[in-house]
C-alpha cells in the first residue's frame, strides 16, 4: 500500500465514530475548544454498533435515558429504542456539535508508535477509499472503538455445517436481501440478539425456533417509560431527562445489587415473572432457568414482553438442547430430535478485540496488552497519552463513557496548567492482578487471556459501578500512580515528575 507524503499534526486523535468516539469529540469541543483533533472511522458511516448490525428488530438492551449522553436529552417516547432512533440521536449529536467535518471515514488505524523524545504518537492509517497509507502525529490517542471485533463475530465449528443445504447467517453480517418469508428458521443462541430476532421475525416465518444450550435470565420492561414521558411533559425535556436519568441509574444499580446479594430470591422473582407471561403448563424450568445466578451474566430485556407474546401466539418456540451435528435439512440434537430449517442464524456471540487490534509500540518496544493493568478504567499501565473507552457490562455502556470523557478532559487541563507533555500510569510490579472483566458471558471468558489485567483496588479496578466511578473520576485528577513528563527539546533534557 503506497504511503502518502506529509504528516498531519493533531493534539488528539479519536479512533471510532460510534457512541464513545462521538461523545469524546463533543467533550473536547466543549472543554478544550482550541485543541485540534479528528475522528478516524474505518467504516464509511458513523454509528458504530448501531449501523454495523442490520438484523431485524435491532434495538438497545438499556434504556436511552441512561444509554444517551448526559449532555443531550433523549426526546423520543421509546425508552427501549430501536437502532434507527439511536442513529438519529447520534447524528443529531454530530450535527449539533459541529463534528461532521472532523470525521474521516474509511480511515483504518493499523499501528501507533509512541516516541518519548517527541512526546507524540505516530499513527499509521490505511485509507480504504484511496488505497494509500497516511500518517498522523498526535499528542494523545483516545480509542473509542469499543471492545469487540467489527470484522468477524463468533461462530463455533459446528459438526456437519457444510452438509446443510439451506442458508447460514451470522447477525453481524446480515444479508440485506435475506428472504425468510414463509421459511423455517432456527436461531442458535440465547442472548440479546436471539431474543430480539424471535419476535421481530416470527410474523413472517413459517416458524422460528430459538435453540439454546443454556437458558438466559429474561425480564420484560415497557418499551415506553410512562414516568419519564410525564416528567418531560411537566418539567421540560432537559430537566425531565436529567431527573429520569438519575432515577434509572439508581434502579439499574439497585436491581444489580439485589440480584448479587439475594440471588435465590431474585431467581424466584424472575421465574415468577416469566411464568406469568408464558402459556399455562409451559416448561419454565427447562427453558428459563439458568444454572448461574442473576447478573453473573447480563440480564436480557424484552420490551413490552414481545418474546413472551410471540411464544403465546405460537409463532415461536424455544428448545434447550445441545447440537450433535448439522444435517442436510437442519440440526440433529443430542436428544435425538431434529430441527428442520431453511435458514439457520448463528446468534452465538462476539469476538472481543480491545483497542481495535491496533499494534502499539512505546519507544520501539511492542505493547503486550496482557502485561498491562488498566488505570481508572481508561489508561494502560506503561502506555503514555493513550486513553480507551470501555463501558459497563452490567448497566448502560454510555454511563461510564461520559465519566471517562470528563476525566480525560480534566487530565488534559491539568497537564496544560503544569506544562506537561506526557503522562503514563505506573503499576507496582508486585501488585496482584486478575482478569479485566468479572463477567461470566462466553464472549468475555473466551478473551480473558488476551486482555489487560485489573488490580485489587482503585484506581486499578475495572469498576462496574457508576457511583464508585463517579467518585473516582470526578475526584482528584492526579495521584501517586501517574508519572508526568516535560520534554525540553532545545537542551535534549527530559524532566519527569
Amino acid at each position: 500500500m503506497p504511503t502518502s507524503t506529509g504528516t498531519e499534526t493533531l493534539d488528539v486523535l479519536i479512533i471510532g465514530a460510534g457512541v464513545s468516539g462521538v461523545g469524546a469529540a463533543r467533550y473536547l469541543t466543549t472543554e478544550h475548544p482550541a485543541r485540534s483533533f479528528a475522528i478516524v472511522e474505518a467504516r464509511a458511516v458513523a454509528g458504530g454498533t448501531w449501523d454495523l448490525f442490520r438484523y431485524p428488530g435491532i434495538r438497545s438492551d438499556s434504556d436511552l435515558y441512561t444509554f444517551g449522553y448526559e449532555f443531550k436529552p433523549w426526546r423520543d417516547k421509546q425508552a427501549i429504542a430501536d437502532a434507527p432512533r439511536i442513529l438519529d440521536y447520534l447524528h443529531e449529536t454530530i450535527d449539533e456539535n459541529g463534528l461532521t467535518d472532523l470525521i474521516r471515514y474509511e480511515h483504518k488505524v493499523v499501528s501507533a508508535a509512541w516516541s518519548s523524545e517527541d512526546a507524540r504518537w505516530l499513527v499509521d492509517i490505511d485509507r480504504l477509499d484511496t488505497g494509500e497509507r497516511i500518517q498522523i502525529s498526535a499528542r494523545w490517542i483516545f480509542c473509542g472503538s469499543g471492545y469487540y471485533d467489527y470484522d468477524e463475530g463468533f461462530s463455533p465449528d459446528f459438526e456437519g455445517r457444510e452438509r446443510f443445504r439451506g442458508q447460514i447467517v451470522h447477525p453481524q453480517h446480515w444479508p440485506e436481501d435475506l428472504d425468510y418469508a414463509g421459511k423455517r428458521v432456527v436461531v442458535i443462541g440465547s442472548g440479546a440478539t436471539a431474543v430480539t430476532l424471535l419476535p421481530a421475525m416470527a410474523d413472517h416465518t413459517a416458524h422460528i425456533t430459538m435453540l439454546q444450550r443454556t437458558p438466559t435470565y429474561i425480564i420484560p420492561l415497557p418499551r415506553e417509560d410512562a414516568i419519564a414521558n410525564t416528567l418531560k411533559k411537566v418539567l421540560g425535556d432537559k430537566v425531565g431527562y436529567a431527573v429520569t436519568r438519575q432515577k434509572n441509574i439508581a434502579q439499574q444499580r439497585l436491581l444489580f445489587e439485589l440480584c448479587q446479594r439475594f440471588p435465590k430470591q431474585a431467581r424466584r422473582v424472575i421465574r415468577k415473572i416469566n411464568e406469568s407471561q408464558l402459556p399455562d403448563g409451559y416448561p419454565v424450568d427447562e427453558h428459563f432457568n439458568p444454572p448461574y445466578n442473576p447478573w453473573d451474566q447480563r440480564l436480557c430485556v424484552v420490551p413490552d414482553a414481545d418474546l413472551f407474546r410471540t411464544i403465546r401466539k405460537g409463532g415461536a418456540s424455544i428448545v434447550t438442547d445441545r447440537i450433535a451435528t448439522f444435517t442436510e435439512n437442519g440440526i440433529l440434537l443430542e436428544s435425538g430430535a431434529e430441527l428442520e430449517a431453511d435458514i439457520i442464524v448463528t446468534a452465538t456471540g462476539l469476538n472481543i478485540k480491545v483497542v481495535g487490534g491496533i499494534d502499539l509500540t512505546v519507544d520501539g518496544e511492542p505493547v503486550l496488552l496482557t502485561d498491562t493493568v488498566v488505570y481508572r478504567g481508561m489508561m494502560l499501565s506503561g502506555v503514555p497519552n493513550f486513553a480507551m473507552a470501555i463501558g459497563y457490562t452490567n448497566s448502560s455502556w454510555t454511563l461510564k463513557i461520559g465519566l471517562l470523557c470528563e476525566y480525560f478532559c480534566k487530565l488534559l487541563g491539568h497537564m496544560d496548567r503544569h506544562g506537561y507533555d506526557s503522562v503514563r500510569a505506573v503499576a507496582d510490579p508486585a501488585m496482584p492482578t486478575r482478569p479485566l472483566l468479572d463477567f461470566g458471558a462466553g464472549y468475555v471468558q473466551r478473551a480473558l487471556e488476551s486482555l489487560p489485567k485489573q488490580g485489587p483496588k482503585a484506581p486499578w479496578v475495572m469498576s462496574m459501578s457508576y457511583y464508585t466511578d463517579r467518585r473516582l473520576l470526578r475526584g482528584d485528577v492526579a495521584d501517586e500512580n501517574l508519572r508526568f513528563a516535560t520534554a525540553r527539546e532545545r537542551s535534549g533534557e527530559r524532566v519527569t515528575v
